[in-house]
């Protein structure tokens, strides 16, 4: 099936210098939505949209056990080899655990019945990330006016930042299971106490965001009565976890914040290359939502393990949001057998991480307007 082109509209060049010379200024073409395309996403997966319950329950709960027991053995094992070996194994399978946090901001209650509660429990309230912290925030990342600017929760333009924040960037996520201990064990109290403290906490540390300018509304009611429970559930939690440095001694606490760290960064760096993050702040189509978007399809191996639930196909799902994470290899093989290899579609596909992290790294360091 032929496509139509992107409509491209260029814009000026550049700045003129005192001495008449264009300054050297990187600018970025106004991408018109290629509407076959959407449309032929659209039609491709219209059969795709239905949860399988059975892989949704096998895969989040073959990966908890997985991940508690390699965990567990870290804190009990005998060498240094062997801990770290366990670790490696606690960290990929609870990141992949963890990261069904993405599909459930995306699911209906009724999609797979008891999954959420079942995952709160199991996943989010021990590991402190709780699902009201993306849900009604990961969704307005996919409002078509709101994707790469100002009141998007999960867009910085990194690309066009100063190359020492790509490392901060990253290196900042070593913190978050200390700061997720802070925020519930001594933010949530204070914050139950103090109505200010808790409009603060609400705005401020209530949310899975990149965006610092982010300000975070209170939420609809459905959602409030299931946060004050999860809200409760972490706070007791992260006391358990202080409170076991007297029983346990420090061996524990530090195998879980390692492993937790761990987490932390490898999902770090795969927000970083999810997006080329070449967005200044005004609204995009569609298609250019879609091509400042990534995929990693196969042959990639590694894919999974840094990006796994369906999250390697992350352009793709800018296209189809609704398409449940085991679904989208599904359609993008459909869209790859319909397209020609030098499509649009194709055009947001890469070959790995590195690549990726190379490219965003080069493009920090070009002028740009």
């Amino acid at each position: 099936m032929e496509l139509s082109k992107n409509l491209v509209r260029d814009v000026p060049h550049g700045d003129v210098t005192d001495h008449g010379a264009a300054a050297p200024v990187r600018v970025r073409p106004v991408v018109a939505d290629d509407r076959d395309m959407l449309r032929l996403a659209a039609t491709l997966a219209r059969d795709l949209a239905r949860h399988d319950a059975r892989i949704y329950w096998a895969d989040m709960l073959g990966s908890a056990l997985l991940g508690y027991g390699a965990l567990l053995a870290t804190m009990v094992v005998d060498g240094v080899a062997a801990r770290v070996l366990l670790g490696l194994v606690a960290m990929l399978s609870l990141y992949r655990a963890v990261s069904f946090i993405h599909e459930l901001s995306h699911m209906k209650e009724d999609s797979v019945p008891g999954f959420r509660l079942a995952w709160n429990a199991l996943v989010g309230v021990p590991l402190m990330v709780p699902s009201f912290m993306y849900e009604e925030v990961h969704t307005q990342h996919h409002a078509r006016t709101r994707y790469g600017t100002a009141e998007d929760p999960e867009y910085l333009p990194l690309a066009l930042m100063k190359p020492w924040t790509l490392p901060l960037f990253v290196v900042m996520a070593l913190l978050l299971p200390v700061g997720l201990i802070l925020r519930f064990g001594m933010l949530a109290p204070l914050a139950a106490l103090f109505p200010p403290v808790r409009r603060f906490v609400r705005e401020r540390f209530s949310s899975l965001a990149i965006n610092p300018a982010y300000r975070r509304r209170a939420p609809a009611d459905t959602l409030r009565r299931r946060w004050i429970a999860l809200e409760i559930g972490a706070c007791l939690w992260a006391w358990a976890l202080i409170g076991s440095v007297f029983v346990f001694g420090w061996v524990p606490l530090a195998c879980f914040i390692a492993v937790h760290s761990g987490i932390s960064v490898l999902n770090q760096l795969r927000t970083l290359v999810a997006h080329l993050w070449e967005n200044e702040g005004e609204a995009l189509s569609v298609t250019a939502q879609y091509l400042d978007s990534v995929n990693v399809p196969p042959p990639s191996a590694l894919a999974p393990l840094w990006a796994p639930v369906g999250l390697r196909y992350h352009a793709l799902h800018h296209l189809l949001p609704s398409v449940p994470y085991h679904n989208l290899g599904r359609a993008h093989a459909r869209m790859a057998r319909e397209l020609e290899a030098a499509s649009v579609y194709n055009r947001a596909s890469y070959p790995g991480m590195m690549p990726l992290v190379g490219k965003i790294a080069r493009s920090t360091m070009r002028p740009v307007r």
